[in-house]
């Protein structure tokens, strides 16, 4: 089983059958998963912690769907920035990573420097957050809002090589 090349670290098909695993479900007990992949469980422990330290595995979190804790509201955002001078966009995402609405940001090319992800529980909330994170703000330009109408697939997996 060979290593993969241009990784930042060197995963190999056990590497890659872990995180298969993972991705489905983080809390799979390793001796499971050393069964599935034929390791012992040490060693998938040893290969999860070294991901873990090396940043392959950002997190273990638990997704949760935001209509089920009253955020059933999912908007895009594109944002365009009046400026885009160095610390005028690090000060736009320090900004927009701070509010806990917004779920993903994401600095762009094209014609907007960034696009949000925000889960809100009504149309109030936000308004209240443009007032907060767009009109409060003397460096957006404009910004443009679309309304998700149904969540047809939201998912964090990453396909990986077989």
């Amino acid at each position: 089983m060979s290593p993969l090349p241009s990784s930042p670290l060197s995963l190999d098909s056990f590497d890659l059958a872990i995180l298969a695993i993972l991705q489905r479900d983080n809390t799979t007990p390793q001796r499971l998963i050393g069964e599935a992949v034929n390791l012992s469980a040490p060693a998938v422990q040893r290969r999860i912690k070294r991901m873990e330290q090396t940043g392959v595995i950002a997190s273990n979190v638990a997704v949760v769907d935001p209509a089920a804790v009253g955020q059933p509201i999912t908007i895009f955002v594109e944002v365009e920035l009046e400026s885009e001078r160095t610390e005028m966009i690090d000060a736009a995402k320090r900004q927009f990573s701070a509010a806990a609405e917004v779920q993903q940001c994401y600095y762009v090319t094209g014609e907007v420097d960034f696009i949000l992800v925000i889960t809100v529980a009504d149309m109030g909330a936000y308004e209240a957050l443009t007032r907060k994170l767009f009109f409060g703000s003397n460096n957006v330009r404009k910004f443009r809002t679309f309304v998700a109408m149904d969540r047809v697939k939201v998912g964090l997996t990453i396909p990986l090589p077989d």
